[in-house]
C-alpha cells in the first residue's frame, strides 16, 4: 500500500526531522522544530519509484518530503505504525540459487565443461529471479 491509499490532501502528518534535515534550509528546520506537524497540500513523484508529499509547515511555507520522512497520524493525532512490505521469499530453489558462486576458470578443460557453463549461466541470471 502506498501513501496515496492512506492519506488525502488536507490530512495532517508529522515530519521526522532526523531523516530529512541534511537537505533542508535553516528556515525549514526552524519551522519543523517549532511544530513538526504539517498539512498535506499535494503529492509528487519523487524519483520515479515513490510518492512524496508537499506539506504546508507551521511558518506557512511549503516543502516537499519523501514518503519515508513523514509519519502518518490517525484521527486522534497519534502516529501510525509503518508496515514494512519487504517481500520475504521462502522459495527453497531461489535460496539455493542465491547461494551459488562462480569461480573464474582458467584451464581449457574447465572452460569447455558443460556443467561449469550451466553453473555460470545460473549464477549470471540468479538476480533476475
Amino acid at each position: 500500500m502506498s501513501i496515496l491509499d492512506k492519506v488525502k490532501i488536507g490530512n495532517s502528518v508529522q515530519v521526522n526531522l532526523e531523516l530529512s534535515k541534511d537537505r533542508l534550509t535553516k528556515e525549514t528546520i526552524d519551522a519543523i522544530n517549532d511544530s513538526s506537524m504539517g498539512k498535506i497540500n499535494d503529492f509528487r513523484i519523487t524519483d520515479g519509484k515513490g510518492i512524496g508529499v508537499v506539506l504546508q509547515l507551521s511558518n506557512g511555507k511549503e516543502q516537499w518530503f519523501f514518503e519515508d520522512e513523514i509519519d502518518l497520524l490517525d484521527e486522534n493525532g497519534n502516529v501510525l505504525q509503518k508496515i514494512n512490505h519487504t517481500k520475504e521469499n521462502k522459495n527453497l530453489i531461489l535460496d539455493i540459487l542465491r547461494g551459488l558462486n562462480y569461480e573464474n576458470k582458467n584451464k581449457i578443460s574447465d572452460l569447455i565443461n558443460p556443467i561449469n557453463f550451466f553453473v555460470w549461466l545460473i549464477v549470471s541470471f540468479k538476480d533476475i529471479f
